[in-house]
């Protein structure tokens, strides 16, 4: 795999996303997914583009992919299973709310990967209907790496959802780092990752899905997370709720407990993502 066909095969998928969501009604009843797989083989990963990865998100940019970047590799495939007709939601206005991703065993830069991507399951929400997306990555037959993500689809809903009984506050945690995120963040992360959702583009293309400004990519607001841990390559594991969007310029603070293991992003008191990791040697479950 070229460092080009990602991008290729991205913008194809959101112009066939464009086409098919008019035609889906997100949490139809009787909506119900496939049992569809799509695998990709041989997938190799590119030096340079992984630089540029590590740069942008801020991981030494000579070191190993992080435990982010298979999910950068594997997108594609997860866009063209989301923009296919039999598909149960629109693509367009999907909102990532959450990833979980667990590296088994580490794979040697140079060996080929074989990536698998499906649909595990179709659930109810507050806001809507939520799907699980699973990005598989083996590498000689073993499974070396997976994650989960969930994607809503907004709707008005008459579910009743019972309210979490006895849930602690939320403990606030420590100012590690600022940063100052550009206007054209997500343009540059989009050229690296190959997601140029036009949320993350332009104030013009984001204010036609509801944003005001444009937004920065979540999958960034994860792996730069990450990068500002100590000794990041040691990561097993990290689960990430996106709370709120970071909508571009902006300035946002890094906080994390003094384990490292638990992390958030915010703005003032506006929380955007909150997270946890584990390391080699602790647990791997998220």
């Amino acid at each position: 795999m070229t460092a080009a066909t990602p991008s290729r095969t991205l913008t194809a998928s959101l112009v066939r996303g464009a086409l098919t969501s008019p035609f889906k009604r997100a949490g139809r009843s009787g909506a119900t997914l496939t049992a569809d797989r799509l695998t990709a083989g041989n997938v190799r990963v590119a030096p340079a583009a992984l630089a540029s990865y590590n740069r942008i998100c801020g991981f030494p940019e000579s070191g190993p992919p992080p435990l982010t970047y298979p999910h950068v590799l594997g997108f594609p495939l997860a866009m063209r299973l989301m923009t296919a007709r039999r598909f149960p939601l629109p693509v367009v206005g999907l909102v990532h709310t959450w990833i979980e991703i667990i590296r088994h065993r580490a794979a040697p830069v140079t060996d080929p990967l074989e990536l698998t991507v499906y649909a595990d399951a179709l659930m109810p929400h507050r806001r809507g209907t939520e799907v699980t997306m699973v990005t598989e990555a083996r590498s000689g037959g073993e499974l070396v790496w997976e994650s989960r993500s969930g994607y809503l689809s907004r709707r008005p809903t008459t579910t009743t959802f019972a309210p979490v009984v006895g849930a602690a506050p939320a403990t606030e945690l420590p100012a590690v780092a600022e940063w100052r995120l550009p206007g054209d963040l997500g343009r540059r992360y989009g050229a690296v990752s190959g997601d140029r959702n036009p949320i993350h583009l332009y104030p013009l293309t984001a204010r036609m899905f509801g944003f005001p400004r444009t937004v920065a990519h979540g999958m960034w607001t994860v792996a730069r997370c990450l990068a500002e841990a100590d000794d990041p390559g040691r990561i097993r594991s990290v689960r990430a709720d996106f709370k709120a969007p970071v909508l571009l310029p902006a300035t946002v603070t890094y906080a994390a407990d003094a384990s490292g293991s638990g992390f958030r992003l915010r703005s003032g008191s506006r929380i955007h993502l909150t997270g946890s990791t584990t390391r080699d040697g602790e647990g791997a479950d998220c």
